[in-house]
Formats: C-alpha cells, structure tokens, sequence
C-alpha cells in the first residue's frame, strides 16, 4: 500500500496530483527548483526537497536528484506527472531500482511510445527522410516530449536546415533530447484523442474521445470531451486503435492516443504514455479521478471488466499569462489576484500573490466546466472566464472567451487552422471605454480623504493612462455635490467602486489598484504621470525584450553596421520553454547590439537598435 508519493514535476499539475493524494490519506513529497522555492506545490506538500539551480536541465530534468530526493524523503512511489521525465524509461527504471513504487506505464512500454519515431514504426508508419517540394508542407517534431515544443510547420525546402536547427535546440532544452523527425503536415484537420486506462490484469478502457482543435504554437487551448460531430463508426475505430497501440505495448496506467481526422479519416499522431494536461474533461465526463485510478492500479488493483458510462460535456481552457495579440508573446511578474466563480473546477499551481517565473511554461491554470450538454458547458465556461478576476501579467482571458463564443467553435466546425484564421479578430484588445474615468474618480476619492475636496467648485482635473497600448486623459470636476464628469452621472465612487448611470443605463465598476498598475472590471490600464519623463524616449528602431529571458542566439556575421532587411532575424530570445525571435523593425543599419549570447535579460532590456535607411 502506497503511504508517500513524491511527484517528479511542478507547478498545477504537482498541486492537481496532492489533491488527490491528500484525499487518499497519502503523505506528499513535492521537489523544487530554486525559483519555485515558494511556488505553490512547494507549499502545500508535506515535504519539499530542494534542487539547486534554476534551469529545467540542472532541476527538474535530472533524474538522479530526483530519485535521491525521493529516499531521502522516505516516498515509497513517485508519480512523474506530464512534460519534464514524465515519459523518459530510464527515469521509470531508476525509480525502480531504488526500491520506489512507479506510478507510471512499465519503462519498455515508454521506451516504445515516448519516441515518436518509434511509435510511429510501431503502428507501421515511417517518417519523411528526403524532403521535396512535393512534399510540402511538412511538420518538424521532437521524437521526445510533447506540449507543442519542438515542433516547426516547413512550407518551403530552403527553410527545412533552419526549422530542424531551431527544433533541435528546443527539445534538447525542454526534454534533454534533441532528436526531431519530419512526417507529412495534415492542413486544417481535427486534433481528437482517445483516453485509455489500463491495469496489470490484461483490462484496457478506452474512455471516449476528446477534440483539443483549438490549439497555438501545436499547444492545446481548448479542449472537450467528447469530440462533438465524430460518427459512431469512427468513433469506434479511434477506440480499437487506441485499444490496440495499448495493447502492442503491454500498457499500464492512464495514456492517451492522439489522431488527426481529416475528411472522416483517422491518422495516428502518438501515444502519450503519461497523464494529459485535459485529462479533467474526461474526469467530468466520466465520474472518475484518473489520478487515483493511476495510484491503484499502481498497487496492483483490477479494473472492472466495463468503464463507468459517460455523462454529459466537458470543456477546458489553458489560461496562460500570454499576449495573444503580440505573437503569444509569454508574460511573467507577480500575479495579484486569481479567481474564479465557483461553478466551474480550478486547477491552478499559483494563488494571488504568486509571482510567474521566466524558466517555465507559462500556462496559469486550468478552468473547466461541466453539463448536460456541449451548449450549456460552453456558455458555462465562457461566463465564468469572463467573471473571473485576473490581477497581474497580461492574459489570454479575453481570447479564450472570444473564441468559446465563435460561430465556428459553438457550431462544432473548427479545426487545427482555427487561430490561423482568426487570430486578429479574437486577440483584439476590447476595454471598457468608461475604464479611465473609473480608474481617475477612485483616484480622486483616494486623494480627497487627504484635503482634496473643497468647499467651492475647482477647475478640471485630468488623469492620463495606457490602455490597450493607448493613451487616454480623461477630466472629472470636485464640486460641493461631489465628482462630476461630462457625459456621465456620478452615482457613486470610493476607493474601489464606481457607479455611473450612461444614457440612463446604471454601470457598476470594480476598480483595484497595485502601484501604477489599475483594474476596472477586465479592463488593465497603467496610471501616466502628469509630465511625461523626456529621459524615458527611445530612438526610432529600437528593439526592447518582450519578455525575460536568456539570449540563446545572435545571426552569424551581425555587428554593429551590419545592413539589415525588414524582418530578418536578428537574435533569439529563450523564455518559458520556447524560442523566441527578435526581427528587424524595418530595412537599415545595426546601429546598437547590445546582446550577447548568454546574456539575462529583463523585459524592456535595450537589445539593439535598427536605423531605418
């Protein structure tokens, strides 16, 4: 009987499996990096063991630390969770060798399934080897890890060297192989997937389907279970697949079969041998904890002959602490305040208060909602991402709602190329036009409690702020009635409500404040000083870190002087488990480099400077 578990991860996906082993009575053991030292999964474990350093291949990817922390602990199971080893045989192999329980599929079924390349000649399907124009377009994927890393679309053969280069160097950094094959790119199909459950008595469940379409970068957004609009038929034959790819392996433990179905056909992707970051659309669906079915099975329980029936709809969205409208561009600081009704499941590794850290996906939380039917999840989970409260680093609040809302999402009719299509239309910034004056009177009120009202009438007062990369000014007026602005009845305000009643209809504004940083409602807005400071301007061209982060790269032969086009690559910035790209603003000179491979960089850090010919 399992008494400790140590979980070999971080973040929501530690806190998701403590849930669970804290209702079982089991003690938890959680392992941390140094900038998690006061995450969220390192608090609320019984035990933390520390891995000194900061990066994924110092920490969380080594697995002789993690073993050692796990005796040291006096766990007697460990639990890999997803992404990091989740899916690294040797690390399953190491554990065992301890002595320690494996909460996890046999390490040669891993072996077989972790490699994508080998899965694939598993299922009799072999990867491109020389790739022509006919060809195209192609994928570029990592044999190891998942989550959409590693991954680059090829439209052209010239860009092949340079996508499997930058691929390679992705993997090897979030999943410590660098391997990468290339296979056929399937335009606009649908991502669906198959949850199978196996025990070591030969039973294996296939628990339905899931779509997880709506996805950027090749990482999932939403995802649903079960995938509307599938036929019985093929929805059986995605079940025998799923089934038979279990069974090839002498599978154990919960795993999911990936498809891409494309004109009512199903092509096998892979087989996460490991829990998926959606398995709580299935939990909903089902009535199960998928996380203590893994623990039983791990103590060799069998599993009924038949699953349990499945019961209405689920949908899940990845919130992110991303900017959708600026390439997805990751987002990292203090996360003030997170919250969500309570109608709807949370699975979140930070509270209010947390800060985000550079090193690490960036993925928030996980919000869910469950009902009888596909319709009412999804209003039901529209409603409560748009009623939850997010105090902090930009979000992809706003685009998860724009697109549950969509005609081609609520109709069933969205493929992988979703966000493709309509990226621009539902990452676009939409705040409150009445967010300033909100923002400006809780200010007056602020202020007025230190001598600001007086007895007669004053001039206008002004208040400028940044909203949704704008700038606004707004005037209110103290009079002996109290504040008045033009085009608005000031029904109240305080320090952090504001009623005001706009061509008789009454609006209600919740207004929080953490420095210079301001909420109203959904809407974020940083406070302007009065007289902007003239040593703040930049020159024209100048190319500032988006986010923090580590220079893994500079264009060979760039320097200063360097002729540059619009557009061209300039550097490559390392954030969050990705690359990202710095580009020339425009055709013209490097006038200023700043970066130098290696280098930490904060965001707003001066990179370079492109004089524009």
């Amino acid at each position: 009987m399992i008494t400790s578990v140590l979980v070999a991860n971080r973040g929501e996906i530690a806190c998701r499996i403590f849930r669970t082993c804290a209702e079982s009575g089991i003690r938890t053991v959680a392992v941390y990096a140094d900038p998690d030292a006061n995450a969220l999964h390192t608090r609320v474990a019984d035990t933390a063991v520390r891995l000194p350093g900061a990066a994924p291949a110092d920490t969380y990817l080594r697995a002789d630390l993690i073993v050692k922390a796990a005796v040291v602990s006096g766990a007697d199971a460990v639990h890999p969770g997803y992404g990091f080893l989740s899916e690294n045989a040797d690390f399953a192999r190491a554990v065992m060798d301890a002595g320690l329980l494996w909460i996890g599929p046999p390490p040669a079924a891993i072996e077989a399934m972790a490699s994508k390349t080998r899965a694939k000649d598993l299922m009799g399907i072999a990867p491109l080897q020389d790739v022509t124009a006919a060809d195209l377009p192609v994928l570029v994927k990592a044999a190891a890890g998942g989550g959409g890393r590693g991954m680059r679309i090829v439209r052209r053969v010239e860009d092949l060297p340079a996508a499997l280069e930058s691929a390679r160097a992705e993997a090897a950094s979030a999943f410590g192989d660098g391997e990468v094959f290339v296979e056929p790119y399937v335009e606009d199909g649908r991502h669906v997937e198959v949850q199978i459950l196996a025990d070591t008595h030969g039973t294996v469940w296939a628990l339905g389907t899931r779509d997880c379409s709506l996805q950027r970068r090749h990482q999932k957004v939403i995802e649903e279970a079960p995938a509307p609009g599938l036929t019985d038929e093929l929805t059986a034959e995605l079940h025998d697949l799923a089934v038979r790819a279990a069974r090839a392996v002498d599978y154990v433990g919960a795993g999911t079969v990936e498809f891409l179905v494309a004109d009512g056909r199903a092509h096998f992707l892979e087989m996460n041998t490991r829990l998926q970051v959606e398995h709580p659309v299935t939990e909903a669906v089902f009535g199960l904890d998928l996380v203590a079915e893994q623990i039983r099975i791990a103590e060799g329980s069998a599993l009924p002959d038949e699953p349990p029936r499945a019961r209405g709809h689920a949908v899940e969205a990845r919130l992110y602490a991303e900017d959708p409208s600026k390439d997805w561009t990751p987002q990292t600081g203090t996360l003030h305040r997170l919250s969500v009704p309570p109608s709807v499941r949370l699975d979140t590794g930070y509270e209010s208060g947390d800060l985000i850290p550079v090193h690490y996906d960036p993925m928030l939380a996980k919000v869910v909602a469950h009902a009888p039917t596909r319709a009412e999840a999804v209003r039901k989970l529209a409603g409560a991402l748009e009623q939850a409260t997010l105090h902090g680093p930009t979000t992809n609040r706003d685009l998860l709602v724009n697109s549950l809302r969509h005609k081609e999402f609520t109709t069933a009719r969205m493929d992988t190329g979703f966000y493709d299509r309509h990226l621009p239309e539902l990452a676009e910034p939409r705040p409150d036009p009445l967010a300033p004056l909100a923002a400006a009177l809780t200010d007056a009120v602020g202020r007025s409690r230190f001598g600001g009202f007086r007895n007669l009438p004053s001039t206008p007062q002004t208040k400028r702020y940044e909203m949704a990369g704008e700038e606004h000014e707004v005037r209110y007026r103290h009079t002996r009635k109290g504040l008045e602005a033009d085009g608005v009845r000031v029904l109240h305000a305080d320090q952090s409500r504001v009623v005001l009643e706009v061509d008789r209809l009454t609006r209600q504004f919740e207004v929080s404040r953490y420095g210079d940083r301001v909420y109203v409602g959904c809407t974020s807005l940083t406070a302007l000083p009065r007289f902007p400071d003239p040593t703040t301007q930049l020159a024209p061209g100048s190319l500032l870190a988006p986010m923090p982060g580590t220079v893994v790269r500079i264009t060979e032969g760039l320097g200063e002087g360097s002729a540059v086009e619009a557009g061209q690559p300039l550097l490559w910035l390392e954030a969050m488990k990705m690359e990202h790209k710095i580009t020339a603003p425009h055709t013209g000179t490097l006038s200023e480099l700043n970066a130098v491979v290696g280098q930490q960089v904060t965001v707003g850090s001066l990179l370079a400077v492109v004089e524009p010919t």
